[in-house]
C-alpha cells in the first residue's frame, strides 16, 4: 500500500508539473516530454483528459491559440504513433484551434502570456500547496528582433531562484534592478518583503511592458490607478546606462544591486561599469544599517556585507562570448570593483523543476564590490 500511495504522489506531482509547464508556455517538446512521463512512457487517455481540463484554455489571459494548437497536435499525434486511444474531445478541441480566428492573428503572435510558478523545494505532495508564487508576465517572441528585453531568460529564472533562496538577504531592503526586462526579479523581491524595489530598464517598450506585467501581478508602481495605501513598493524608470550621470542616481536609495544577463555587448560594457561603480558608492550615512543587516546563517562571500559597508551587487549571467565577459572584468578591474563568482558557494534552490528548457548550469552568480 506504501508503495502505491508513493506511486500517486509521484503521479500527481508529475501532472502538476505537466500543468505548470503548459502555463508557462515552455516549448512543446519539453510539454511533450512531461506528458509521456505522466502516463509512464505514453500519454495516455488520462494524461489526454488532463490536459484538457487542467491545461488548456487556463492561460492567462485567455490561452495562446497558436502554442494550444501546437501542444494539440503534438499530444494526438504522439498517441496515434504509440497505439494510445485518442480521446475524442482531443481532436474536437483541436479542430477549434484550427477554425479559431486568432490562428491567423499576427498580433497574437507578438507578445504571450507566460505563469511561471515557484514551487517550495521543500513540498513532497501535492495537497500541501507547493506552488509559493505564481509570476504573470506578458513576454515577447520576438528574440531575434530587438525585443529581448521583453524576453524571459535563464539568468533571470536563476537570479530569481536565489533570492527565493535566501529571503532574509533582500527583506527590508532597498533594491535596485539594471534592465529589468519583464519585472520577473522585481516580483520575487517584493514576494520576499524588499522595503523598496525599484526596476529600470533603458528601453522605452520594454519599460511600458514592464510596467503593464507589475499592474497584473498586483504590485504598486509609480503613477498606476491601484490603491496608493499599497504595501507593494514597486517603482518602474527609465535608465540609459549611456546618458546617467551622478545627480540622476544619486536620489536613489539602494542596499543591493541586481542584474540578469546584463553582460552581453563590449560596446556597452564601459557604461554599465561606470553606472556600477555609481550605485556601489552608495550613501555613508547608510552604510552602518547596510553593514549591520547581514544574516549569520549566510556565509560571508553570498552575504550582502561588504568591507565598506556600501551596497553590493548580484550579477546573474550567461557567459555565451568569453571576450565580452573578459572585456567586463578587465573594465571592473580598472574600475577597482571586486567581482566574485559565488554561483557554487550560493547554493541556490531549485524552485522550477518542471522547467525543462531552463539550464541552470549554465548560469553564474557574480558578488560585486567597491574595493576600499
Amino acid at each position: 500500500m506504501a508503495a502505491a500511495a508513493a506511486s500517486g504522489d509521484s503521479g500527481e506531482q508529475l501532472l502538476l508539473h505537466l500543468k505548470l509547464a503548459f502555463l508557462a508556455l515552455e516549448p512543446p517538446a519539453c510539454v511533450l516530454t512531461l506528458a509521456r512521463k505522466a502516463g509512464g512512457g505514453s500519454v495516455t487517455p488520462h494524461v489526454q483528459n488532463f490536459i484538457l481540463e487542467n491545461c488548456v484554455g487556463t492561460n492567462v489571459g485567455g490561452p495562446d491559440c497558436t502554442y494550444v494548437k501546437t501542444i494539440l497536435k503534438k499530444v494526438i499525434a504522439e498517441a496515434e504513433l504509440s497505439s494510445d486511444i485518442v480521446i475524442d474531445e482531443l481532436y474536437e478541441e483541436f479542430g477549434r484551434c484550427m477554425s479559431s480566428r486568432e490562428n491567423n492573428s499576427e498580433l497574437s503572435l507578438a507578445k504571450i502570456y507566460k505563469e511561471i510558478s515557484f514551487l517550495s523545494p521543500a513540498y513532497d505532495n501535492v495537497s500541501s500547496n507547493p506552488v509559493s508564487l505564481v509570476a504573470r508576465l506578458l513576454c515577447s517572441t520576438n528574440m531575434l528582433e530587438g525585443d529581448t528585453g521583453c524576453c524571459l531568460w535563464p539568468s533571470s529564472l536563476f537570479l530569481s531562484e536565489f533570492i527565493l533562496s535566501f529571503p532574509e538577504l533582500f527583506a527590508k531592503k532597498c533594491c535596485f534592478e539594471l534592465g529589468s526586462g519583464v519585472g520577473l526579479v522585481g516580483v520575487c523581491l517584493n514576494h520576499v518583503g524588499a522595503s523598496k524595489v525599484i526596476l529600470t530598464d533603458g528601453d522605452a517598450s520594454t519599460l511600458t511592458n514592464m510596467k503593464a506585467n507589475m499592474e497584473m501581478n498586483n504590485l504598486y508602481i509609480e503613477d498606476s490607478q491601484l490603491v496608493k495605501e499599497s504595501k507593494n513598493k514597486v517603482e518602474c524608470k527609465y535608465l540609459s546606462w549611456e546618458e546617467a550621470c551622478e545627480s540622476d542616481l544619486r536620489d536613489y536609495q539602494r542596499d543591493i544591486l541586481l542584474g540578469a544577463d546584463i553582460i552581453y555587448n563590449p560596446s556597452c560594457v564601459p557604461h554599465l561599469v561606470r553606472v556600477l561603480c555609481m550605485l556601489l558608492r552608495g550613501d555613508d550615512g547608510r552604510r552602518e544599517s547596510v553593514n549591520a543587516a547581514t544574516n549569520g546563517e549566510i556565509g560571508d562571500e553570498v552575504s550582502g556585507t561588504t568591507a565598506t559597508g556600501g551596497p553590493v551587487a548580484y550579477i546573474a549571467t550567461v557567459i555565451r562570448n568569453a571576450d565580452t565577459f573578459n572585456c567586463f572584468a578587465k573594465a571592473a578591474a580598472d574600475a577597482k570593483l571586486s567581482v566574485v563568482n559565488i554561483t557554487s558557494s550560493a547554493a541556490t534552490s531549485s524552485f522550477l523543476p518542471y522547467m525543462i528548457s531552463y539550464d541552470r548550469s549554465s548560469v553564474q552568480l557574480l558578488k560585486i564590490t567597491l574595493l576600499s
